[in-house]
């Protein structure tokens, strides 16, 4: 597939650079994609800096990784081109929505021609590496309302080394999200639904 990695911090880099080990073609996004070329250098050659739109556009899935503060002009800046392509959500609220709906939510209101997701938001990239490919497999919680999302959602975390679970819609992810019972939840596969279970009946 051809993945675009909007943020290019630690996480972003991160995934990037293991969708790439993993066989896809990457783009990595900035407002200032010249600032990328050393990061795409050193990623690989399946890996190249473009603007946020073209990322966008180019790609078949979206790694969505940029700051909380930044997420929404993050998506101003993709022009549109994420209609029609699936987003995995990998942001997380500083603390819960006003109103008490879940990061994922808002991000649907403001891109809502874009299939969502949301996944690689519980655990910081030192446990993910740490744990990356080793059984048994670290859970990776996935919350979307769109099948297509929860399929390519899924693929990618198996690439990537870990095991995708179904968590629930875009309401559950205030579960994963900060402040949430499957924030920092490190959790191998075969635990992963007594986790899920125990986390919905804290809610």
């Amino acid at each position: 597939m051809h993945i675009g990695v909007i943020g290019a911090g630690q996480l972003g880099a991160t995934l990037a650079e293991w969708c790439a080990q993993s066989g896809h073609d990457v783009a990595v996004t900035s407002r200032h994609p010249e600032q990328l070329t050393d990061l795409a250098g050193r990623l690989g050659d399946h890996v190249t800096a473009m603007g946020v739109a073209d990322a966008a556009a180019y790609a078949d899935a979206v790694l969505f990784a940029p700051t909380w503060e930044s997420a929404h002009e993050a998506i101003d800046l993709t022009a549109g081109n994420l209609a029609g392509k699936v987003v995995i959500d990998a942001t997380n609220p500083p603390e819960a929505t006003p109103d008490g709906r879940s990061g994922l939510e808002l991000l649907m209101e403001w891109a809502p021609d874009a299939f969502w997701a949301k996944a690689f938001n519980t655990l910081p990239t030192d446990v993910l590496t740490r744990r990356r490919g080793h059984d048994p497999l670290l859970a990776e919680f996935v919350c979307t309302d769109k099948p297509a999302a929860r399929l390519t959602a899924a693929r990618l975390i198996k690439d990537l080394g870990f095991a995708p679970y179904y968590a629930g819609g875009a309401e559950t992810a205030r579960l994963t999200e900060t402040g949430g019972p499957l924030q920092l939840a490190e959790c191998n596969v075969i635990d992963a639904k007594d986790f899920l279970a125990q986390a919905l009946s804290d809610r």
